[in-house]
């Protein structure tokens, strides 16, 4: 290969460590700027990016209340490395007309780093108005909490039958709120319901909570969940409480016992034939399991790279050092670059290491007709070649044989490859998945065509990359990436799911290829379109099920990214592969130290070969890029 691809061109800038945090706000002493009621509090959290605010998200209001406990849980990206400034917004709402920003509506804020409270995990500071006025006694607490490595989450729903009456002329309007107990006997709000007014046999609707919230992924830890009777001026009437854990309500789901008696314990002291106040039902309980890429790798999922470069005029005569395609015995091109840098990761999935390679916008011989869809190996029986060698190779050995010409329509070649993964979807064991990597040089110019084969692709286990060469104007390109809304159809019919990534190469050009690849997220695997297998109670387990686990895991819960909820007990990757680079053999004692040991560059002592996938990718010692020398 030209320009030997393995030695960085640049040294590799650090990976960002990047982990996620729950955060749950409360607040106390408010101002209350309402005259005939208390204020109606709504917290906003924004994030500073680029010297600006900008909101990220906002809880629910809750009425009448000056000491607020909100339900509303934020999730935010916590990257070590990184200094990410957050403020938190306290604002009097009124009704209709949403969450006020006038000065007269806002309660106070708030500044700190996201850092600050993942170190602290409890964190309470005052309230500030503008110009740093303290905001009278009014304080903010936020507890943070990391997500574990378990992704699944709980739809429940609840109802109840024959609650107290709490009100004098009317019947109570009850709601539900669930707290989880922790360690220290504190209790977090999970979730609050909505209130059914005037019934004393409400049906709350259902919602979804992840495991991480509701019982931080402990079935046997307790839950408390309370009724109230709502009260508009915030002092609501307590009807009664029971206690449960996630596993009781598995059980009591299985064995059709599913509700538990409403208890007011002042009641039960004081009455002699005090019953309860009222029963609680389930009425849903099912779990999911949002399955991450690792999960589908470990079932056994195989990864089906095709690779589609852009051979139109637009790039330049190959022969003229100016082009996109001009082969440089010193340095490789733009796209030799984009495709090491993706291909590199992807061979890692795919078993026969063959990768098919088409091209199109080209025009190729016998009859130099336009063609949208060629095999760049010339051979249409079989246009796959052997490892991202075989493809370099064959994409140097086709420039010479081809014409660029146009246009740049790229709806072929997704058609071709969805093909593909329909006819294997149809299959019994539908254990593949398709990885279309689409590099170009500019605007696509059968973009309705495009939009309408990306949503049929949706339905299919397939992704999409696209990965813009060049510096030609790519706002199509972020039109079709569906970051900034619904990716439709010309019909309107929109995607199933986001399965385009779109990348400019120019942002990665000047790192090494390895550290290329590191930078170009895969979109995110579908659920549905791979393979699951069902077990009683509603819960779908994926392809990590098929392992069988051979021993008890010696790696801390919070260390190893394996499954919580399969680390915890019988880890299914120990001892046959590391789970922190896939292919490692080297002891857990050595690569599985605590995150934070190892969370700056240290010198690697194991040699590249054990402990990393390829040079250059993450050494499994010090969980940074191997930039220092092989051993």
């Amino acid at each position: 290969l030209p320009g030997s691809l393995t030695a960085p061109e640049a040294a590799a800038a650090p990976l960002a460590v990047l982990s996620k945090v729950e955060l749950r706000v409360s607040c106390k002493h408010l101002l209350d700027r309402d005259t005939l009621n208390k204020s109606d509090p709504c917290v906003l959290l924004l994030m500073q990016s680029q010297g600006q605010w900008m909101e990220v998200d906002r809880s629910e209001v809750i009425k009448s209340n000056l000491n607020p406990v909100f339900a509303k849980i934020f999730t935010v990206d916590y990257y070590f490395e990184e200094v990410q400034k957050l403020r938190f917004e306290v604002y009097d709402s009124h009704g209709q007309a949403g969450v006020g920003t006038h000065d007269d509506d806002f309660l106070g804020g708030m500044e700190c780093t996201v850092g600050q409270i993942v170190a602290q995990k409890r964190v309470t500071k005052p309230l500030f108005l503008k110009y740093g006025k303290f905001a009278g006694k009014s304080t903010i607490t936020i507890i943070s909490e990391e997500i574990s490595g378990n992704n699944g989450y709980v739809e429940l729903a609840f109802r109840a039958k024959k609650l107290d009456d709490k009100d004098l002329f009317s019947k109570s309007d009850p709601f539900l709120e669930i707290y989880r107990i922790d360690d220290d006997r504190s209790e977090q709000l999970v979730y609050r319901t909505e209130v059914v007014k005037n019934n004393l046999s409400p049906i709350w609707e259902p919602f979804k909570v992840s495991l991480n919230s509701l019982c931080s992924c402990e079935e046997k830890r307790k839950l408390r969940c309370v009724v109230w009777d709502y009260d508009s001026r915030g002092k609501h009437d307590f009807i009664g409480e029971f206690f449960t854990t996630f596993e009781e309500m598995q059980k009591a789901m299985g064995e059709n016992k599913v509700q538990w008696d409403c208890m007011n314990p002042k009641y039960k002291i004081k009455k002699r034939n005090y019953k309860n106040s009222g029963v609680v039902v389930l009425s849903l309980w099912k779990i999911h399991r949002v399955y991450s890429f690792l999960d589908y790798i470990m079932g056994g999922c195989q990864i089906h790279f095709t690779v589609a470069i852009d051979f139109t005029a637009s790039n330049g005569d190959p022969r003229n050092s100016c082009s996109l395609h001009y082969i440089n015995p010193y340095q490789p091109n733009e796209y030799l670059k984009a495709l090491v840098a993706v291909g590199e990761i992807c061979q890692d999935y795919d078993s026969d290491k063959k990768f098919s390679a088409l091209g199109f916008g080209a025009r190729i011989p016998p009859k130099y007709e336009v063609s949208h869809d060629f095999a760049i190996n010339f051979n249409p029986d079989n246009d796959e070649c052997e490892g991202i060698q075989g493809v370099v190779e064959s994409y140097q050995s086709c420039l010479p044989k081809i014409q660029l010409y146009g246009p740049t329509n790229v709806a072929p070649i997704i058609s071709k490859v969805a093909r593909v993964a329909a006819d294997e979807e149809r299959t019994k064991e539908a254990s593949q998945y398709f990885i279309l990597l689409i590099l170009t040089d500019g605007v696509v110019t059968d973009m309705a065509d495009t939009r309408e084969a990306i949503v049929r692709a949706s339905y299919l286990p397939m992704s999409i990359i696209i990965v813009g060469v060049g510096n030609a104007d790519f706002t199509d390109m972020q039109i079709l990436d569906g970051d900034d809304g619904v990716l439709r159809s010309p019909k309107g019919e929109p995607v199933l799911r986001d399965i385009v990534q779109f990348v400019p190469f120019r942002e990665f050009k000047n790192v090494s290829a390895a550290a290329t690849g590191s930078c170009l997220p895969l979109p995110a695997l579908p659920g549905p379109s791979l393979p699951s297998r069902s077990l009683p109670g509603g819960s779908g387990v994926g392809p990590a099920a098929r392992h069988t686990a051979t021993a008890l895991c010696r790696v801390p819960c919070a260390v190893c990214p394996v499954l919580y909820d399969v680390c915890s007990r019988q880890c299914t990757v120990c001892p046959q592969l590391c789970s922190m680079c896939h292919v490692c053999r080297v002891p857990h004692a050595e690569c599985h130290g605590p995150r934070t040991v190892f969370m700056y560059p240290v010198t690697c002592t194991v040699s590249h070969p054990t402990c990393c996938a390829s040079r250059a990718m993450l050494c499994a010692v010090c969980h940074m890029p191997c930039v220092m020398r092989c051993v």
